[in-house]
């Protein structure tokens, strides 16, 4: 079975026609990409895929346009003008990987009072108007520490790396990793730092703390940190931890390593950067006329000590496991649930 099923199969989806609904012609329909960073794998990832499937569907002669466009910098304010700049191109809908859950939401109403259809995801926002597709971010933060649990059964210190400040996915994620921890009290987090969801960044956060740190036992992260995290312990003479990976390819490339060299064994998990074809297929359906849901769920993506040769074998150099939708995915994911 592919990545892609086994993502679907993870929440009983199965390919279901839509109930019916008038079909407005789309060919016309122009839609667009709002990004508010792009300085990591997972979002270089996310971008690849969205230009893979948009520039199909162009091809295709489903939709006109679906162009990309991500801000310079990390900013709510500079990715609210863009909005407002999409709004003013005439936009039919507009997809949004926000800055903030509730920075954007007075742009994110402006372009659905002017009847732009706004679908977030990832960083999803609070906006009644717009739609969210989004994993259990907490729960994925929870089951470091339960998957920890399983193996440290006598708990211990544990270090904490952190995602982008103030965005919904850092928070969500941060929350799932206390939650763990008061669930298995033998577990302390002893240091928190931000990577960025970047290695490079991470590695640098990680080799600042760690000599202020005691011994750890673990390290729970966010994604895109785990290989950086690995490089500062080794720098720092430490022995090496169970640290949870974000599924990138120099994470899986570095835990394989490990395996065959001593045995180590960890878990990795995140979502796919291929989301945002998700988001772009239900932006597509709902200007199609379909019923959709404001809030639509998808697992998030995790590799195992068994499927870690597969998923590293698919997973190009210097990205993500990835799995990229369909529109027959995304009726599927509408249709489950409605």
């Amino acid at each position: 079975m592919n990545t892609k099923a086994k993502l679907l199969g993870a929440v009983a989806l199965v390919a279901v026609t839509l109930p019916g609904h008038a079909v407005a012609d789309t060919a016309d329909k122009r839609i667009a990409l709002s990004n508010n960073y792009a300085g990591n794998s997972w979002r270089q990832a996310m971008l690849e895929s969205w230009a893979k499937v948009g520039d199909k569907a162009v091809e295709d002669g489903l939709v006109a346009s679906a162009d990309a466009f991500t801000t310079s910098e990390n900013q709510a304010t500079e990715q609210a003008a863009q909005i407002q700049n999409m709004i003013l191109q005439g936009y039919d809908a507009i997809v949004v990987n926000a800055a903030s859950p509730t920075a954007l939401n007075g742009a994110i109403k402006e372009a659905c009072d002017a009847g732009i259809t706004v679908v977030s995801f990832d960083g999803i926002v609070t906006e009644p108007c717009a739609w969210r597709i989004a994993v259990d971010f907490k729960e994925m933060g929870r089951q470091q520490v339960e998957y920890l649990a399983g193996r440290l059964p006598d708990g211990g210190n544990l270090l904490e790396i952190r995602g982008l400040a103030g965005v919904f996915v850092d928070d969500e994620i941060h929350a799932g990793i206390e939650q763990g921890v008061s669930e298995f009290p033998k577990f302390k987090i002893v240091g928190s730092v931000h990577g960025d969801w970047a290695q490079d960044v991470a590695q640098k956060a990680v080799a600042g703390v760690l000599p202020s740190l005691p011994e750890i036992v673990g390290v729970v992260t966010q994604g895109g940190d785990g290989y950086g995290a690995a490089q500062a312990i080794k720098a720092a003479g430490r022995d090496t931890p169970i640290i949870v990976m974000g599924n990138r390819q120099d994470e899986m490339k570095w835990w394989a390593e490990a395996r065959d060299e001593n045995g180590y064994e960890t878990l990795s998990l995140s979502i796919a950067p291929g989301v945002g074809t998700l988001a772009f297929w239900v932006a597509q359906q709902v200007l199609d006329g379909a019923e959709v849901p404001k809030d639509l769920t998808v697992p998030f993506l995790k590799v195992t000590q068994e499927t870690l040769d597969e998923t590293l074998a698919a997973t190009p150099a210097g990205s993500v496991a990835n799995v990229e939708y369909s529109q027959e995915d995304a009726k599927s994911v509408i249709a489950a649930a409605n």
